[in-house]
């Protein structure tokens, strides 16, 4: 898989069929208090629990050795100062670009064992993405996995920054790195307060048909921590295929194009303006048709703060919501 269409069918193939099961790593509802992560010595806790509820023994020190089976995961481990310690990446691990000159284990779905054994991990950090029978495999050598799941929600990133902090004993870090995105989702929070105005919107995941988020997906919160209203919201799905019909009845004020270059979101603006009907959609009608970085919208990491600030950005230009 690669190419336009392999990171559209990765982005599909991982938050439509293989997260199972709802994220254990937070709870409560959208715009949670901030989590704040504790940093504990390694003498007071000496097991945490992954997020399939199975027990993970905490190292003394940092680990030497980490395998990442997700790309969302490869970032985090980059972002906390780690990336020298990763010896192993699946092939759609590309972000940060050191990440490309790491061994590589196989895929999401299909990582090779053998490759994981040979690499000799202290510690191997699995994704609900990866299947359980593969994970339990490679906990069978052996070797320490720790399971993580996706969020529903921005606020749940934080805390999955602070358990992969917690196993690879950066805490600090980890909560720097929390605090700091932290504080740039709390300054959109602030700058929205009060808005009058919520422009409906569409996301489109550009070379999939029409393809959108749902109300189960974490892009529809963030459509709404920006000041949006994602049109398909009520649907009880992380991404469903939407048709022409009910985007031209649905109106939307706004379209963001998921795209992996500037050349698939001409590509994908164009052939919005020329389907049928469309040209009455207020957001084409007013060129209200933006581009959104499918690879850090597609991951749940860090980089998804971005995304919730550009799309502020651009659903609120003026910065007040539309308030008096």
């Amino acid at each position: 898989m690669n190419g336009r269409s392999g990171i559209s069918r990765l982005l599909l193939t991982a938050l439509i069929g293989f997260i199972v099961g709802p994220c254990s790593a937070a709870q409560g509802g959208r715009h949670a208090p901030a989590v704040h992560v504790p940093i504990m010595p390694p003498q007071q806790t000496q097991t945490i629990a992954d997020d399939l509820g199975r027990p993970f023994p905490l190292p003394a020190g940092m680990p030497e050795r980490i395998v990442s089976m997700a790309p969302n995961i490869t970032e985090i481990l980059f972002a906390l100062g780690l990336g020298g310690r990763v010896v192993g990446v699946t092939r759609f691990c590309d972000w940060p670009s050191e990440a490309k000159a790491i061994p590589k284990i196989g895929g999401l779905v299909d990582p090779n064992i053998e490759v994981i054994r040979s690499l000799d991990p202290d510690l191997v950090i699995a994704f609900r993405g990866n299947p359980l029978r593969l994970v339990d495999r490679v906990r069978k050598l052996g070797l320490p996995v720790f399971v993580l799941d996706i969020g529903e929600e921005l606020d749940e990133l934080f805390p999955l920054i602070g358990r992969i902090g917690r196993v690879t004993r950066t805490e600090s870090r980890a909560a720097e790195l929390v605090a700091g995105l932290q504080s740039r989702v709390a300054a959109v929070d602030a700058r929205l307060r009060g808005a009058l105005t919520r422009p409906k919107v569409f996301a489109l995941l550009y070379g999939q048909g029409l393809w959108t988020s749902g109300g189960e997906s974490y892009l529809d919160d963030i459509i709404a921590r920006a000041g949006g209203v994602n049109v398909a919201s009520a649907l009880p799905k992380k991404w469903t295929l939407y048709k022409r019909e009910r985007i031209i009845k649905d109106d939307p004020d706004v379209i963001f194009v998921l795209a992996r270059t500037e050349a698939d979101f001409a590509s994908g603006r164009e052939r919005l303006a020329r389907t049928p009907g469309m040209d009455g959609v207020a957001a084409v009608r007013t060129g209200r048709i933006f581009e959104l970085d499918e690879n850090a919208a597609s991951r749940f990491g860090p980089r998804l703060v971005d995304i919730l600030v550009r799309m502020a950005n651009l659903l609120h230009p003026d910065g007040t919501g539309g308030r008096t």
